[in-house]
């Protein structure tokens, strides 16, 4: 979780990924930001996100935004 902390401070280093739980909702993230994070995964963890993923619970905050990944890498392990 360590490298997408990474990933997501370059994207937007005035964010607290830490500690924010409404990215989304609460407008923190806007499309372009998350369209930034999408490459990056892809890029870091080799995952694309499909658009009936682009939900705003999956990317809400760093604990969904890493839960999203890990149901992608192992989409048999972890069904949706």
């Amino acid at each position: 979780m360590e490298k997408l902390l990474e990933i997501l401070q370059r994207v937007r280093p005035d964010v607290d990924f830490k500690n924010e739980t409404l990215l989304i909702d609460d407008g923190i993230l806007d499309s372009m930001d998350v369209v930034s994070i999408i490459s990056e995964l892809d890029d870091e963890f080799g995952v694309q996100v499909r658009i009936n993923e682009l939900i705003p619970d999956n990317f809400n905050s760093v604990e969904a935004i890493w839960n999203l990944i890990q149901n992608l890498k192992n989409p048999k392990e972890n069904p949706k």
